[in-house]
């Protein structure tokens, strides 16, 4: 093997973590390299993950909308043996497009793209095995582990890709299927199950959990419990425990709970959380380890306990979003080369692409009550807006959750179509340190789902004014 290069910085890794740090350590004047084991930059992220399954979940979407605005009508159903690739044939485009956008950003911002599996040599020098030519030696100043997850499958869950699928290889199923069933109900498998709901396949989603999603609001996830359990064929199995899966050789999994129930489906999805891509980086011969979970500890700054080396996206655990993901490749690489950093930023919202749709920023009701507020709650039903009934998203809700001490406003929840878009009002309110009555004194286009948060704003500033006038009232 050659000579080791010297670069300042080396990334591993070219998802939303690893393609933001390298752009941010070239954009401060570094020589940058980035290596990649797949033929394209993007990651999970934009081959297996977010960008396919959110092609499939656009033409769900469609079909769901045109059902509640048609279904009275026109009856609209999706063959059984339609191929699932015929329902998601802009995916390929718009994985090439982006994959094309990032590409060119790197070679705008003169980042070198090297084509490899990169392992560690010791703490500041990496070799990268080249799928073409000779193996190469990076040695960088900077070294950042940007190498995202794959899914966790379970010793006793026999994932096959044909019959029994994880999270990366699910939308490789040559059909849709009559029947699925969905193990686990964390963020991937709460998107899949109500994507292929909406599809009309007839879904069980099972989990040792006793509800879906239970970091979020439990008023939010109730309401998403209702929503996939309308769908025909579809429901939660919460509390249960799975005893066996097994494929029976010929055209239906069964899967055995130990309670002694079988579910049987013609498909199953092994949905139950993901694992740091790291065991093939050899990350001893750099002085470190992973955790009891299987992430790489890092600080604030998403520096390891090896002061040059970062660890930043899914590698270092939660919150796993790929918005979160590019701010760490940016914070890293900020600490790391001593420039400003910002103030650290923990309203990040959560973005949970189901069906009905539900994103979350701050304290849920739950959480400021064990922080001790004073807690004050609005709410506004999507059904009573008039956006809400010309989309037809009358399921959805936007809460509110405010000090009504401070009237700060501690937290907001919404589920229903727009949610991932409209949440970013409450962000920024946070932000500002805003308090409700922000959202009463402002106007808001009409018809819009954003006037839900002024719905929510009076409700409580009634409920505000309702205590005053209760405390202000001679006692009887």
């Amino acid at each position: 093997m050659s000579t080791a290069e010297p670069w300042d910085v080396v990334v591993i890794g070219s998802g939303p973590a690893g393609q933001k740090a390298a752009v941010q350590a070239a954009k401060a004047g570094k020589r940058v390299c980035l290596v990649e084991r797949d033929v394209g930059v993007g990651g999970s992220c934009v081959h297996r993950g977010t960008i396919p399954s959110k092609t499939l979940r656009e033409t769900a979407l469609h079909l769901a909308e045109s059902r509640n605005r048609l279904g009275a009508h026109i009856k609209i159903e999706v063959p059984r043996d339609l191929p699932l690739a015929s329902l998601m044939d802009r995916m390929q485009s718009v994985v090439t497009a982006h994959v094309e956008y990032q590409s060119k950003q790197l070679r705008r911002n003169k980042v070198e793209q090297i084509h490899g599996r990169a392992r560690f040599v010791d703490a500041h020098t990496v070799a990268v095995d080249a799928i073409q030519g000779p193996a190469r030696l990076l040695q960088g100043e900077v070294l950042v582990i940007a190498t995202g997850s794959r899914p966790r499958t379970p010793a006793d869950v026999p994932v096959d890709h044909e019959n029994v699928y994880d999270s990366d290889s699910i939308l490789s199923m040559t059909y849709l299927p009559k029947s699925l069933t969905v193990l686990g109900s964390g963020v991937i498998a709460s998107e899949y199950a109500t994507i292929f709901a909406a599809l009309g396949v007839q879904v069980t989603m099972i989990d040792k959990s006793d509800r879906p999603l239970a970091f979020l609001d439990r008023e939010i996830t109730d309401r998403f419990v209702e929503a996939f359990e309308l769908r025909p064929g579809c429901v939660f199995f919460g509390g249960a425990k799975v005893k066996s899966v097994v494929w029976n050789g010929v055209d239906t999994v069964v899967t055995t709970l130990d309670n002694g129930w079988e579910v049987k489906s013609e498909r199953l999805l092994c949905a139950q959380g993901r694992l740091a891509n790291v065991e093939d980086l050899a990350i001893d011969k750099a002085g470190l380890c992973i955790s009891e979970l299987g992430h790489i500890p890092v600080d604030k700054d998403c520096r390891t306990k090896v002061a040059h080396i970062f660890a930043v996206g899914d590698v270092m655990g939660p919150p796993s979003l790929a918005s979160a993901s590019m701010e760490q490749g940016r914070r890293a690489m900020r600490s790391a080369l001593n420039l400003p950093v910002g103030k650290y930023v923990e309203l990040i919202p959560v973005g949970i692409y189901t069906l009905p749709e539900i994103s979350s920023v701050g304290q849920t009701e739950a959480e400021a009550k064990k922080a001790g507020a004073d807690v004050v709650v609005g709410r506004a039903k999507f059904a009573e807006l008039a956006r809400g009934q010309i989309s037809g998203t009358q399921d959805g809700m936007l809460k509110l959750v405010v000090d009504g001490t401070t009237q700060c406003i501690l937290g907001c929840q919404i589920i229903g179509e727009g949610a991932t878009e409209i949440v970013h009002l409450a962000q920024m309110a946070m932000m500002t340190n805003a308090d409700v009555n922000l959202f009463v004194e402002k106007v808001f286009n009409f018809p819009t789902l954003a006037e839900g948060y002024r719905v929510a704003a009076l409700d409580i500033v009634g409920q505000l004014a309702m205590r005053a006038s209760a405390a202000a009232s001679p006692s009887r």
